[in-house]
């Protein structure tokens, strides 16, 4: 007679990547017992199906090959979720300040001082929602601020992907604060607009950019970044291994960044330092070696850029009618390195 199954054991598959939108990052399986998370293991692709049927990307070049491990490679944190969860400092209930009245006194100069007493479910959300219209009708829609950033855990319902903003456009509109777009801007449109291909490497290495860099690069400048940590949040450990296999082809590393992160410290082949701030000055300097000396790829900039000869004109100080080289101006390049 088989065995049977103690049901209050489980294994669930979550998706533990920190940042949403990747569509389901960073895969685990999160074993469960009597309602508790026991432990967060990587997800073995493996484990029920034949990899036989993959037919996964490959990238080759001098001997070496790169390809998906046939499980997910999670970051730290993610493995740690459980520690997160089962915190002592997370904040379980909603909580209100024991001398704030929201229809009486409201001791704001408390802030930062008074005391926490634990309210219902039902009462946070009638708070909540009382607030929001006390605002709306002293003070009209536009006073309530929403915060439109985030990235949301791997889940696409939450708060800044529109949640918030359909119910309060309902009650007449909302004042919006977005950062500036700079991840966007730089990894996705930036590469799209560039090569062609998005994504640069996390989800489809062979079609695009990656393998254009491992099959005709010697050489990849990091300017200020860290891929051992930064790309965590979104495909796991997938730029570690990357950077390990541009080691063993011969693909050579320059690290350029004030201080010796964790890539540039396993990875980098030179480290260039600069002061912090000061990377613009050091771009011109390297600008300025290109066009004088004449070492740039000319045949690049021609059938690649647009512009060439304004920026030639500004870093040659011609633009400004004073025919001085920015870098004179700046006291040279010995001024941005460390």
């Amino acid at each position: 007679m088989a065995a049977k199954k103690d049901v209050s054991e489980k294994t669930v598959l979550k998706s533990l990547g920190l940042s949403g939108g990747i569509y389901g990052a960073v895969p685990c399986a999160v074993d469960v017992k009597n309602g508790k998370v026991v432990r967060i293991r990587p997800l073995h692709f493996d484990s029920a199906y034949d990899p036989k049927t993959f037919n996964p990307w490959k990238i080759t070049k001098n001997g070496k090959t790169f390809e998906p491990l046939m499980k997910a490679a999670p970051a730290p944190w993610s493995l740690a979720y459980k520690k997160r969860t089962y915190s002592p400092n997370r904040i379980k209930y909603p909580l209100k300040r024991v001398d704030w009245d929201p229809k009486g006194e409201r001791n704001p100069q408390n802030r930062g001082k008074s005391k926490y007493v634990r309210i219902s479910w039902d009462e946070a959300a009638q708070l909540v929602a009382d607030e929001i219209k006390r605002i709306c009708e002293t003070y009209g829609p536009l006073a309530i601020l929403v915060q439109g950033d985030g990235h949301g855990e791997c889940k696409f319902i939450h708060a800044p992907h529109g949640c918030s903003t359909l119910l309060l456009d309902k009650l007449g509109g909302f004042t919006q604060q977005v950062r500036n777009p700079d991840s966007w801007e730089g990894w996705y449109w930036g590469s799209r607009h560039i090569w062609g291909k998005g994504l640069v490497g996390m989800m489809n290495p062979a079609d695009n950019i990656v393998n254009d860099i491992s099959q005709n690069s010697d050489m990849i400048v990091i300017w200020g970044g860290d891929p051992e940590t930064t790309p965590w949040g979104f495909r796991g450990q997938l730029a570690s291994r990357l950077l390990y296999f541009w080691n063993e082809i011969g693909l050579k590393q320059v690290y350029v960044c004030p201080e010796v992160n964790y890539a540039c410290a396993i990875h980098a082949d030179k480290w260039i330092p600069v002061l912090p701030n000061t990377d613009a000055a050091l771009q011109l300097a390297i600008m300025y070696i290109w066009i004088t000396e004449g070492t740039y790829d000319k045949e690049y900039v021609k059938t690649h850029t647009v512009g060439f000869d304004k920026v030639k004109a500004y870093v040659l100080g011609e633009e400004d009618g004073h025919h001085r080289p920015l870098l004179r101006r700046w006291h040279g390049p010995w001024a941005v390195l460390t």
